[in-house]
């Protein structure tokens, strides 16, 4: 069978793999056709890395395998692209950051290793937000740069994992990896029309869904986790199965369903996203599912109480600690953080060096945390909800600050709030309570940009959340691609 280019392009993840397991799409066919695409929309800025010889040195493998072993690999020839601060052996981990520059890890992380092992090929490292620590991947360190949105390439992609949305949303690849601390998986999808998910993390322990010790550019152990980033939740069911070893999802229907409404999330839109997430729920509620209001009056005042103090904190002792376990170029947060180029994170660092927060910190951990995990449990349970919903991000992709790298802006004329503030809102209590989170495509605003809506379930529940996630998708259908 002769694929076009068009065709090649149009491949979901799972589609992809069954193309290649069957033998009739080429690994090195396609492989070449998305570092084509790559080339061609470098100005996007969305790829730090490309391994063009690695890449089709491993499609020509997965070619050359037997037929039935070709069969056998979970992700046969599937190109994924890496987020800069997830460790790959033979390609460069530097977080978009001037002193990793160039930096090679040891070892591959663990959630990289098991997508190798099934098949997936890297096709190359993708760009992201200075150390993780921003939601607009306006990167301005000289070596990577800002990552720009394919559906305006004056917009930001949303962050921290904006090169692997960006990367997947102009189908230079079909499925990535990424890393999400507040939202870092979930905002970048919503505002680029992908879908993005932070798996299960509780209290970092057995609860932990993703174990990649030492292998992330950290900012926090605590909140911290790779999660798979696709065109659609079937596509990252593919690669959470993979990486946990889990079977195919459990059968869910829409009818019946009780999904929470939580007030606080749905407060304070802007007016094109709350008319695409309300035109979803009408749908949704049409199909059978039952949306029960959730007043949630608590939530925003305990999630203040944890995440900031956590964060902060643990983005000294933890960075430290990765230094020197990957025996990286430099050795202290101190000198790293002297070479910071984006002022936006340079400030940050200011804050994490001087210690301004270690005094909340245990309360922040062993007090608030608890009770915030306690009531975001007893939500799901007292209504006895299947998930809750809500739009991913108060607003969609605002410019490209290429001066400061994330500054202010206003909800529809209303005062002037911090970047990152306004798009973390309603990410960040999945994040600091350690529930799964999944953002979908809710469809296209009337200005023409993605707007993303958000499912989060109980701890543990991913599986459920994700089949949940495909049947929501069913409904409300694919967003149009970029015009690129």
């Amino acid at each position: 069978m002769i694929w076009t280019v068009d065709e090649q392009l149009a491949l979901s993840a799972t589609g992809a793999v069954a193309a290649i397991q069957s033998g009739r799409l080429h690994a090195t066919d396609y492989v070449a056709t998305l570092l084509a695409r790559a080339a061609a929309l470098e100005t996007l800025n969305a790829l730090t890395v490309i391994d063009l010889d690695g890449a089709l040195a491993a499609a020509r493998r997965i070619d050359a395998l037997p037929a039935e072993a070709r069969a056998r690999l979970p992700l046969a020839g599937l190109p994924v692209v890496v987020k800069d601060n997830i460790n790959t052996v033979g390609l460069a981990t530097s977080a978009g950051t001037p002193a990793l520059q160039g930096f090679v890890p040891d070892v591959n992380a663990r959630s990289v290793q098991r997508l190798l092992d099934a098949g997936a090929i890297i096709l190359g490292k993708a760009n992201m937000h200075e150390l993780a620590f921003g939601i607009t991947s306006t990167n301005l360190a000289a070596h990577a740069g800002p990552v720009r949105n394919p559906y305006d390439p004056a917009l930001i992609p949303g962050g921290s994992s904006g090169g692997t949305a960006a990367a997947i949303a102009a189908r230079i690849a079909p499925a990535g990896l990424g890393t999400d601390t507040g939202g870092s998986t979930r905002i970048p999808a919503a505002l680029t029309g992908t879908a993005g998910f932070r798996p299960s993390v509780g209290n970092g322990g057995a609860e932990r869904r993703y174990h990649d010790p030492d292998a992330v550019v950290p900012i926090s152990h605590t909140r911290d986790t790779v999660g798979p980033m696709a065109r659609n939740a079937a596509d990252i069911a593919l690669l959470d199965g993979v990486i946990t070893g889990e079977g195919p999802l459990p059968a869910v229907a829409l009818n019946g369903l009780r999904i929470g409404l939580p007030a606080p999330l749905w407060a304070g839109l802007a007016q094109d996203v709350e008319a695409v997430a309300q035109s979803a729920v009408k749908k949704l509620e049409a199909a059978g599912v039952v949306f029960v209001p959730v007043a949630m009056s608590e939530l925003e005042d305990l999630n203040g109480m944890v995440g900031g103090p956590i964060a902060i904190h643990e983005a000294r002792v933890d960075l430290e600690a990765w230094l020197a376990a990957n025996h990286a170029p430099v050795q202290t947060v101190a000198e790293l953080a002297a070479r910071i180029a984006s002022p936006d994170v340079r400030a940050i660092y200011d804050v994490v060096l001087a210690g301004t927060l270690d005094s909340r910190y245990e309360a922040a951990l062993n007090h608030w945390r608890p009770r915030l995990q306690a009531y975001m449990a007893a939500t799901f349970a007292d209504e006895r909800l299947d998930a809750l919903l809500f739009p991913t991000t108060r607003l969609a992709a605002v410019p490209i600050d290429e001066i400061n790298g994330s500054s202010t802006v206003s909800v529809d004329g209303a005062p002037a709030i911090d970047t990152m503030e306004a798009f973390l809102r309603n990410t960040d209590p999945a994040s600091t309570s350690g529930i799964p989170g999944l953002s979908l495509p809710a469809g296209i605003s009337a200005q023409g940009l993605p707007v993303g809506l958000e499912l989060d379930g109980p701890l543990g529940s991913d599986r459920r959340l994700l089949a949940i996630g495909v049947a929501v998708e069913q409904l409300l259908g694919e967003v149009p691609p970029p015009v690129l």
